[in-house]
């Protein structure tokens, strides 16, 4: 989403005034002195943080791969460690990593930036990361028609590192797996060691 367009939650701009408000109480229900330097600017930072972060509400993902083009290239592509952030939607806490995905084409093929736009899309709004894992496999499998699709998503997720458990530098990796991919094991093993 960064570059072509940055898009912004709009909701959230829309609703800056309430948002703010509620930040505020909440800073003052945990014990904070809303009143200090510190803080006064806070609420305000935190609706402007939101607009960003949770902006993939904005955005239909199908839309974000645009054209794609005929080529006769049936052969794996990959495009890996695309960095992400996202918010977990049961702690509302910050997880991130990196997504790779890999595709073989029957003959349409999408621009490579596209792919980076789409992890964006479904990162930047509350979620977990089997969802995400997912979501982008199937994305591509309905609007490209390749012959398969593999997903595999890292994340660290301070909800687990930071909270609870507490098991710092912990890594949780997703995969997901359509078409081709899902009968060839050969296929499967050579897209994990290009990773490499």
């Amino acid at each position: 989403m960064a570059g072509k367009k940055d898009y912004v939650n709009s909701k959230v701009t829309n609703n800056r005034e309430q948002i703010e408000h509620h930040v505020r109480e909440i800073l003052k229900l945990v014990g904070e002195d809303v009143e200090r330097e510190g803080l006064l600017e806070t609420p305000a930072r935190v609706t402007r943080m939101y607009e960003e972060i949770f902006a993939g509400y904005e955005v239909d993902p199908r839309e974000v791969l645009g054209v794609t083009f005929d080529e006769q290239h049936e052969e794996l592509v990959i495009v890996k460690d695309i960095v992400y952030y996202s918010q977990c939607e049961h702690h509302m806490a910050p997880f991130f990593g990196k997504a790779h995905i890999g595709y073989i084409p029957s003959g349409k093929i999408v621009g490579l930036s596209k792919l980076a736009r789409l992890v964006d899309a479904i990162t930047r709004r509350l979620q977990v990361q089997e969802r995400i894992t997912s979501q982008i496999a199937d994305i591509l499998e309905q609007e490209l028609s390749p012959h398969g699709v593999m997903v595999v998503v890292e994340g660290e997720h301070l909800c687990m590192c930071s909270r609870g458990i507490k098991k710092t530098g912990s890594s949780t990796v997703t995969s997901a797996v359509r078409g081709e991919f899902r009968s060839s094991s050969a296929l499967r093993s050579e897209f994990l060691a290009l990773l490499k």
